[in-house]
């Protein structure tokens, strides 16, 4: 894929007949999981109503991240190890050898922009051709300089002066146009977490926006056809995906997520990285009853000398530190959906996803913050997860196994590229990739 054109790359459709084995990896700031998956056509009575496929886990690698801040790579040696850990693992559980993989991206400063396009008809009424121009034209005016494009979705089409058609072909019209919504990312995140993959010995089928595979995964269909922000909190970043009337149409991220509310804890408590980490997720609260000041926690020695008695801190207090640095983060996420499109969404609810979404109190807290009605996302319509994957922590890594069912949504051209470049080679298109996006 040559990135000149700020272009990740693209991946085919999975056809809605076909059973597919599908591999995706989510590289996160705190972990990395790498899931292995059966796809099967499934008739629309049996699907859910944006899917033509039923996904079954074969196999699941989880291990702890590292080389990763802020959800991009740090340290290539580290971030790879990582990753090579976590595929093995997965592989060993399904007994299959992955060639390529689904990748999702929550760094980079992901951010959204809006194109209009519009092209002559060339005949009486809109044509397949017509309407593979007029994309064209729309995805040509999404690549910038030090970005890169992970999303090219048309969201409407305009003929002659009736907008907001949603099915053209076929109607008469002299001028025919697009509004696509294209999201991009910083072109160094991109490059380096691809690099890192391909160092593993692995194909990036294709690279994809977190909180949108996300939403893919949790958000009920009702709630994407009203509108729905997806907030997907990790332990680097804070990712939001905006849909409405059953499309992406704007994503933010920023990078502040669980981890600082980590460190916030370990200095409050005076105590190591890894024991607050462990306090926060087994005592962790933004929420104070009345009997947590008589609810006592031990928090370890900092020098992990055993003879040392533990320090022991109340539940009220854990939460009294816990609490202005989620304030802070959905403070950051009011103002962002204030300044999008979901601020016209009267009905639209908010759904958290990631693990820093799991903290007792969240939704409470931010239904007050955010005034709108919130709940916690779990992964939708996949079976054979473990019960520890069922949580909103693995909404993104399981939302990688739905994509490739919406990936027909996307436009990226030419369609051809791909078959053109297969006698190339992988490493050489990678190289080619890599060596342009400087």
């Amino acid at each position: 894929m040559r990135l000149h054109d700020g272009l990740t790359p693209k991946m085919k459709p999975v056809s809605p007949r076909r059973t597919a084995i599908v591999a995706t990896l989510d590289i996160g700031t705190s972990k990395v999981v790498c899931l292995i998956a059966r796809l099967t056509p499934q008739s629309p009575q049996e699907a859910l109503r944006r899917r033509s496929h039923g996904v079954e886990i074969l196999g699941l690698g989880h291990t702890e991240a590292r080389g990763m801040k802020g959800g991009a790579v740090i340290n290539l040696g580290e971030a790879e190890e990582a990753v090579r850990h976590a595929v093995d693992l997965a592989e060993h559980d399904a007994s299959v050898q992955l060639e390529s993989v689904v990748v999702s991206l929550s760094g980079g400063r992901l951010a959204s922009e809006l194109y209009e396009a519009r092209v002559g008809v060339a005949g009486a009424s809109v044509s397949e051709g017509d309407i593979a121009r007029v994309l064209s034209a729309g995805s040509r005016h999404s690549a910038r300089a030090g970005r890169v494009v992970l999303h090219s979705l048309p969201i409407g089409y305009a003929v002659d002066d009736v907008r907001g058609i949603g099915e053209p072909r076929g109607m008469l019209a002299s001028e025919f146009g697009v509004d696509m919504h294209a999201v991009t990312a910083d072109v160094t995140a991109a490059r380096n977490l691809m690099l890192t993959i391909e160092r593993c010995h692995l194909e990036v089928e294709t690279m994809v926006a977190s909180p949108y595979v996300a939403g893919l995964s949790v958000l009920a269909d009702d709630e994407a056809d009203l509108g729905a922000a997806l907030i997907d909190m990790g332990a680097g970043t804070t990712t939001m995906a905006i849909f409405s009337s059953g499309r992406f149409i704007h994503a933010d991220g920023f990078a502040v997520g669980g981890y600082h509310v980590t460190t916030d804890l370990a200095r409050g408590l005076n105590a190591r990285v890894t024991d607050a980490e462990r306090i926060k997720t087994l005592h962790g609260s933004v929420l104070a009853g009345s009997s947590d000041e008589h609810d006592m926690i031990a928090v370890p020695s900092v020098g992990g000398d055993d003879r040392e008695p533990p320090q022991f801190v109340s539940r009220a207090s854990l939460a009294r530190i816990i609490k202005p640095r989620v304030e802070e983060i959905l403070e950051m996420i009011r103002d962002r959906l204030a300044a999008s499109p979901f601020a016209a969404e009267p009905r639209a609810h908010v759904v958290f996803t990631g693990g820093a979404s799991q903290l007792t109190g969240l939704p409470e807290l931010a239904a007050r913050i955010l005034n709108r009605p919130v709940r916690i996302g779990r992964p939708l319509g996949i079976s054979g997860l473990p019960n520890a994957a069922k949580g909103p922590a693995f909404a993104v890594a399981a939302g990688l196994l739905v994509y490739p069912q919406a990936a027909h949504l996307e436009h990226f051209e030419p369609r051809r590229t791909r078959h053109l470049m297969a006698g190339t080679g992988y490493i050489a298109r990678v190289s080619r990739w890599l060596k342009q996006s400087f």
